[in-house]
């Protein structure tokens, strides 16, 4: 079996809890990408820019161009944003991104004004109290009218919040939670930060062994995925194969775990490319990458924003099973670490998908 260089598995967990412990919710991520923008200019090789979205690009030459390669993870996450300022004082938010309510009732919360002051607070249902509306709480539907913000500073009127610099339009984010524990890291907004350390962690493995890409790769760490345009733009036009990096859906049905990284076959947007994925199948073959396939029923990728946008490319997706999808979710370092043997198998790879 061929080998790959060591990965760095301390730096690589130790980045990502920084990662998740800075806010992104889709629309007010530069702190995130400032914190990746930081870590890349670490390795000279790398030519960073920023396209107008926000998104941030590296640009790492190979040994040949004729095959043009990209790389993809999102570092923009879930979240919300003020949509009213209740006359009680409490907030009504508007989702950013596709999850539940009911999955983040009860999570502490930061709302970030236009000032640059944050105010914290927590999400709950309107009527949360159980001694007072007793079965109410339990059989209330979990949706944007009966859910609030209640604000930890003394507000009890919308003219007291307001006074806090609190307006509609601000954006909120909810605490990730990140846990790392017997090799499982837990924490909200692993979609898709997990894939984001991983992608850095492969940069710093071949960096520190000396190597370069076979073909000139631009790296895209995009920031409006979740909402479904993330990198429809950013790639150069003469792209020719481009692996997006997004999580791995773990759930009844599905072959993907929390142990392993997974290629996605099929998603919602239909199927990926299917030379390029057996490529990388037989490159994670050749590597003694163990590996799953799986299709994902409720997905959208990078990946498919790109050929949406009317590019001409090769398209594959793989990254880390991880569990509790768009809920505080859950992962293992095994999948990490695969992950990022797998994506600098791609940046290594002499061949491509079309021979």
């Amino acid at each position: 079996m061929e080998k790959l260089p060591p990965i760095d598995s301390d730096y690589l967990l130790k980045f990502l809890a920084e990662l998740l412990n800075t806010p992104s919710p889709t629309g007010y991520t530069h702190q995130a990408v400032d914190l990746m923008e930081k870590e890349f200019k670490a390795f000279s090789s790398l030519a960073l820019s920023r396209n107008r979205k926000g998104a941030l690009l590296a640009t790492w030459q190979g040994k040949r161009a004729d095959t043009p390669r990209g790389l993809s993870a999102h570092v923009d996450t879930l979240g919300a944003m003020v949509k009213e300022i209740k006359s009680n004082g409490r907030l009504k938010l508007t989702k950013i991104g596709g999850f539940a309510w009911n999955t983040v009732e009860g999570e502490g919360c930061t709302v970030f004004t236009r000032s640059g002051k944050t105010v914290r607070g927590s999400l709950l249902l309107t009527k949360a109290s159980a001694h007072v509306y007793g079965d109410e709480v339990k059989d209330t539907k979990r949706d944007n009218d009966t859910m609030e913000v209640r604000l930890d500073v003394r507000v009890a009127t919308a003219d007291e919040t307001r006074a806090e610099g609190i307006e509609v339009g601000n954006f909120v984010a909810f605490d990730p939670r990140v846990e790392i524990v017997n090799g499982f890291v837990r924490s909200r907004h692993l979609d898709d930060k997990a894939c984001v350390a991983c992608l850095l962690a492969a940069v710093k493995a071949l960096h520190d062994a000396g190597l370069q890409p076979i073909q000139t790769t631009t790296l895209l760490i995009s920031n409006f995925e979740e909402v479904g345009h993330g990198a429809s733009t950013g790639f150069p036009a003469n792209l020719a194969e481009m692996v997006a990096v997004d999580m791995a859906a773990v759930g009844e049905g599905q072959t993907s775990d929390e142990f392993h990284v997974t290629i996605c076959v099929k998603d919602t947007g239909g199927p990926y490319h299917h030379g390029l994925s057996q490529h990388l199948r037989d490159l994670a073959d050749r590597y003694n990458i163990v590996h799953r396939v799986d299709i994902y029923p409720h997905y959208g990728s990078d990946a498919e924003a790109l050929l949406t946008a009317g590019g001409d490319v090769a398209v594959a997706l793989i990254g880390p099973g991880v569990d509790a999808s768009h809920s505080y979710e859950r992962t293992h370092l095994d999948a990490l670490i695969a992950t990022t043997q797998w994506i600098m198998a791609f940046l290594l790879d002499e061949t491509t998908a079309n021979g």
